[in-house]
């Protein structure tokens, strides 16, 4: 009998063997197996197919069932997950799986699509609707198939239950019929419809220049300011690639922004557009990666897991918004998506396009190294304005719940001309503390190093990192003093005292904590998008990629704490935010206002960006990284380890640096942090720590974990904490 080694999604890096018997089918790697491991029955991927086996044959168990008769990644998916795996130093077994929709992680057949009706009988033609009067609810379903046969999802629109029809199928009355649904070629009536815009010199050499060199690898940078118009550019150069009948993969950074994304390519294109995100159903999943693998969907528009999405002609890949943090993974397996997106476009031979008005650090770097071709969008399209920036100097001043008088009367004139106002404020809930007035007691979660924060229409406090909640209490814990306060200003704060004081102007709160679904998230845009006067309140969501022609005043609200931070990328993160946000302004031939409150207004940053912009900045902050040696012109990896008595965890970490400091890879480049706690020492009680490795060169910073892996499993002390290594991280 033939080996195969298989891999499980099990946080051990290794493969597993077992015995192909004779009677199986033949196997193929990528197919899907059925094998039992300990007490278990899991489901595995099959990776090699050998004829011996380091252990006897005798210790190895059969596989019990074989799954596919192919495999279920292409040749070049199959390559960039394992060359992921190695590079991410993450199981092989858990990078597959993730690869997959959840049905085929539990082994759910993968077919071509299949209708499912219901379909009368010849006994259902012949009863009599008489014989089944103390039935009402099976008369109803059987006199509603007897006109036409009921699909499956048509169930629920008319009020029949599956319960109600297999009552019937068990009488013989109906039956459960399946019929593969015919594939349609799609590229045989592919059409360009809707409005074309007119394109400005910037986007014609841009659109240009990109089809080109549509038929081989290039990364493109579209660098253009907030409302520059990239995303005509992208449906441009679609237009040529799907002509050729290849499909493409579109990623955004966030879901909220996907119905938007959807809305412009389904007006432009004739053609099946499918969407990925994790707020679809498990069957709706695998319905868009079977059609997007069949080549019957033309556009896939996803978020991150999305780059893992087959495509059998896949003929470009658009990352809109780049910089975004949301790219990059931070559960489980960290991989950064864009760097993925990239390296399967090198791998396709394909363009790649990285849109963004505030390019991340890494990707500037890459266009300077000449790895990256960069393409700037300078102007606004139509009849856009320039922005006027100004700060709000907030020293001495009586805020009122976090506004300053100047931006209150600011709001009030904007608003009076029948125009709209934006209001950012990253801070949800009522107040980000309560405080007793008489001790100086403050409300802290017992399970993370932080303050609960006061959701005040919930009564509830809340922890925002263990999502933890307690009722507000009625006294202090530690006086007894009944005058508890909340201190500071959270989006809900903000509603409420806008509210009171604008009662007859309609007031939008956009955040996590308001917005449950994208039905709902729709509906306020709707709102907002009818125009006339209107407030809109909100956190990071509403700071992508958003057109509100109507906004044209901006303020963004407690900017301080960005700009004092122990993390050397929250500047870089914060001016990307502060354009951004100033972006939603002034995009409709009417003027746009941005307005910052901050008690430092001739901090350089601040005044960099106002004056110069972003990419000034970017150069600058480069300059700064160069000097002290931070990414990009170095290489990160951090090892994180927790533990629940804050002892394991730092010990683990420093016999990692001890074998660190004697390994002969290390070199004088190399540089060791730690082990030090995190910037959030205590998370969902669990004591948090990490080790920090620096090398110029990425090759020998692998080179150097792959050491470190191999000395970490024969740690004992492994088993009783929890540990993983985040590679390129941008988070501590």
């Amino acid at each position: 009998m033939l080996v195969v080694q298989i891999a499980l999604p099990l946080p051990l890096p290794r493969l597993f063997d077992y015995l192909l018997p004779p009677d199986v089918p033949q196997l193929v790697p990528g197919a899907r197996t059925q094998v039992s491991f300990g007490n278990r029955t899991m489901i595995g991927i099959a990776v090699n197919i050998l004829e011996n086996s380091k252990l006897p044959l005798t210790q190895l168990k059969k596989i019990e069932k074989v799954i596919d008769d192919q495999s279920l990644f292409s040749p070049v998916l199959w390559h960039i997950l394992h060359w992921a795996a190695n590079y991410y130093h993450f199981p092989i077994g858990e990078v597959l799986s993730h690869a997959l929709p959840v049905l085929l992680r539990q082994g759910k057949p993968t077919r071509i699509n299949t209708m499912r009706k219901w379909i009368i009988s010849d006994a259902g033609r012949k009863v009599t609707m008489e014989s089944l009067k103390y039935a009402p609810k099976q008369q109803k379903a059987l006199a509603t198939i007897l006109k036409q046969p009921l699909y499956y999802n048509q169930i629920s629109k008319h009020n029949i239950t599956h319960a109600t029809l297999k009552s019937l199928r068990t009488k013989g009355l109906c039956d459960l019929y399946e019929e593969a649904s015919t594939i349609i070629d799609w590229r045989n009536n592919f059409k360009i419809k809707g409005k074309r815009l007119d394109l400005n010199k910037d986007q014609e050499f841009a659109v240009q220049a990109i089809n080109k060199e549509r038929n081989s690898y290039v990364a493109w940078l579209l660098a253009g300011i907030t409302g520059s118009g990239k995303t005509e550019v992208y449906l441009r150069v679609l237009e040529k690639i799907l002509a050729c009948g290849k499909q493409a993969l579109v990623l955004v950074p966030e879901i909220s922004l996907t119905p938007q994304t959807i809305k412009y390519f389904r007006e432009r294109f004739k053609a099946p557009i499918d969407i990925l995100h994790s707020s679809l159903k498990n069957s709706e999943r695998l319905s868009v990666w079977l059609r997007a693998r069949n080549g019957e969907s033309a556009i896939v528009i996803g978020t991150r897991s999305a780059i893992f999405t087959p495509l059998t002609r896949l003929g470009a890949i658009i990352i809109d918004e780049e910089h975004d943090t949301s790219y990059k993974q931070q559960e489980g397996w960290r991989y950064q998506a864009r760097d993925l997106a990239v390296f399967r476009a090198h791998q396709e031979n394909i363009p790649i396009i990285l849109g963004s008005a505030t390019p991340a650090l890494e990707t500037l770097h890459n266009v300077y190294n000449g790895k990256y071709r960069q393409l700037s969008l300078i102007k606004r399209i139509g009849n856009a304005k320039p922005t006027l920036h100004k700060t709000i100097n907030i020293k001495g001043q009586q805020l009122k719940s976090g506004l300053a008088p100047i931006l209150l009367k600011k709001i009030k004139q904007h608003l009076q001309n029948d125009n709209q106002v934006l209001i950012f404020l990253n801070r949800r809930g009522f107040s980000p503390a309560l405080i007793c007035h008489e001790c100086g007691w403050v409300a802290e979660c017992k399970l993370c190093d932080s303050y609960y924060t006061l959701h005040q229409y919930n009564h509830q406090l809340r922890c925002h990192h263990c999502n933890s909640k307690q009722t507000i209490p009625n006294q202090c814990f530690n006086c007894k003093s009944t005058h508890i306060i909340p201190v500071g200003v959270g989006t809900e704060q903000l509603e409420q005292y806008l509210h009171i004081l604008f009662p007859n102007i309609s007031i939008s709160r956009i955040d996590r904590d308001n917005i449950k679904s994208q039905c709902t998230l729709e509906k306020y845009f709707l709102n907002i998008h009818r125009g006339g006067a209107h407030i809109l309140i909100g956190t990071q969501m509403l700071a992508k990629g958003h057109h509100f022609p109507n906004v044209t005043l901006v303020s963004l609200l407690n900017v301080d704490n960005a700009l004092f931070s122990a993390d050397f990328r929250t500047t870089e993160r914060f001016a990307q935010l502060y354009i951004q946000v100033a972006g939603r302004t002034g995009r409709a031939g009417k003027q746009g206002e941005v307005l910052l409150q901050t008690y430092h207004p001739e901090h350089p940053l601040l005044k960099k960006l106002m004056h110069f912009g972003y990419f000034s900045f970017a150069k600058q902050a480069l300059l700064e990284r160069q000097l002290v040696q931070l990414p990009p012109w170095t290489n990160h990896a951090i090892f994180h380890a927790e533990d629940i008595d804050n002892c394991q965890a730092e010990t683990f970490l420093t016999q990692l640096r001890s074998m660190l400091e004697i390994n002969p890879n290390k070199d004088k480049k190399t540089w060791l942090m730690g082990p030090i706690p995190s910037l959030t020492p205590k998370k969902n009680g669990r004591w948090r720590w990490q080790l920090l490795i620096q090398h110029p060169s990425r090759q020998h910073l692998q080179l150097l974990i792959k050491c470190s892996l191999l000395f970490i499993y024969t740690l004992p002390i492994t088993r009783k904490i929890k540990w993983l290594i985040d590679i390129d991280p941008i988070e501590s």
